[in-house]
């Protein structure tokens, strides 16, 4: 059964910094692109980047280009989204996903408030 917990999320004021993580198991994680989504506040989920299998590849959404770094540790099963510069708009759960964007844990959620 794959499983994909997120974790590292809280509140930040902004132009604040965190560090999300997840935590994959029941695939072979180094065998898959993956991606990070969130979820607004009465909004739809929105893409926000994705890594190749090796990570050696990204690509990032326009909101987030050069604010967000997204990585991964193929030999721990985890996927990292580095954030910085936050902003109010950021606030949200965080989920990460394969390249299908159906969250499958939980999610992490970021506020971005002074």
């Amino acid at each position: 059964e794959v499983q994909l917990v997120e974790s590292g999320g809280g509140l930040v004021q902004p132009g604040g910094a965190l560090r999300l993580s997840c935590a994959a198991s029941g695939f072979t994680f180094s065998r898959y692109a993956m991606n990070w989504v969130r979820r607004a506040p009465g909004k739809g989920l929105e893409w926000i980047s994705t890594i190749n299998s090796g990570g050696s590849s990204t690509n990032y959404a326009a909101s987030v280009k050069g604010r967000f770094t997204i990585s991964r540790d193929n030999a721990k099963n985890t996927l990292y989204l580095q954030m910085e510069g936050l902003k109010p708009e950021d606030t949200a759960v965080y989920y990460c996903t394969k390249l299908d964007n159906v969250p499958k844990g939980q999610g992490t959620q970021v506020t971005v408030s002074s």
